[in-house]
C-alpha cells in the first residue's frame, strides 16, 4: 500500500512537471529588436526618373510571439531624425516640415497586434502606422520570417522582411505630389533577440 502511495506521488509530480514545462513551451515570448540589424527603408519615384532610396538608422521595440496561439505583437519606434538619404543636405530637407518635419515629430511608430497566417508561416499583420502625428492603418505582408537560435549568442532570436505601401498625403507630406511620386514603399528588414 506504501509502495502504491509513492508510485501514485511520483506520477503526479511528474504529470505537474510536463503540465508546468508545457504551459512554459506555448507561453509567449518578448524579443527586443536589435538596432544594429534592423533597418526601414522608403522608396518613391523621384518625376518618373529614378527609383529614390533612404532608410533610418535608429529603431527600438519589442516583438511579443505566442507560437502556440500564433497570436504576435509589434511595437516599433522609429527616429525620424536619423533618417539617411545618402547626402546630408537632402537629410535636412526631408527632417523639414513639408515632409518628416522632425522638429515637432521626431519619432514615428508602428503597433502591429493582428497576425495572419498560411500554416505555420506568418505572412502579414494588421497596425497603426504613426507619421507627423498621423496615425493610419496599413497592413504589411511579409515576405520572409525565421524563428532559430541566435548562433553567437546562443538566444532564440526571430528576423522578418515586410514591406507596405502608403501614401504620403495620408500622413501630411504632400509636397511636390505628383511629380514626386505619392506612394511611397516601406521596407523593413528587422532582427530581435529574446530578454
Amino acid at each position: 500500500m506504501k509502495a502504491l502511495t509513492k508510485l501514485t506521488a511520483a506520477l503526479l509530480i511528474a504529470g505537474a512537471a510536463t503540465v508546468s514545462a508545457t504551459s512554459a513551451m506555448a507561453a509567449p515570448e518578448t524579443f527586443v529588436i536589435d538596432n544594429s540589424h534592423t533597418f526601414e527603408r522608403f522608396s518613391y519615384s523621384h518625376f518618373g526618373m529614378s527609383t529614390q532610396l533612404s532608410k533610418f538608422n535608429k529603431t527600438t521595440g519589442t516583438v511579443i510571439v505566442d507560437n502556440a496561439a500564433k497570436t504576435a505583437k509589434v511595437d516599433i519606434t522609429i527616429d525620424t531624425t536619423s533618417v539617411d538619404t545618402g547626402f546630408e543636405v537632402f537629410n535636412g530637407h526631408i527632417q523639414g516640415p513639408d515632409f518628416l518635419d522632425t522638429a515637432k515629430f521626431p519619432t514615428a511608430t508602428f503597433k502591429g497586434d493582428k497576425v495572419h497566417f498560411k500554416g505555420d508561416t506568418p505572412i502579414s499583420i494588421d497596425g497603426q502606422l504613426t507619421i507627423k502625428g498621423v496615425t493610419k492603418p496599413v497592413t504589411l505582408k511579409i515576405t520572409h520570417y525565421v524563428a532559430m537560435q541566435h548562433p553567437m549568442l546562443k538566444k532564440d532570436a526571430i528576423g522578418a522582411d515586410a514591406e507596405v505601401v502608403i501614401k504620403r498625403s495620408d500622413f501630411g507630406a504632400s509636397k511636390y505630389v505628383p511629380y514626386v511620386g505619392d506612394d511611397v514603399t516601406i521596407t523593413v528588414s528587422l532582427e530581435a533577440v529574446a530578454k
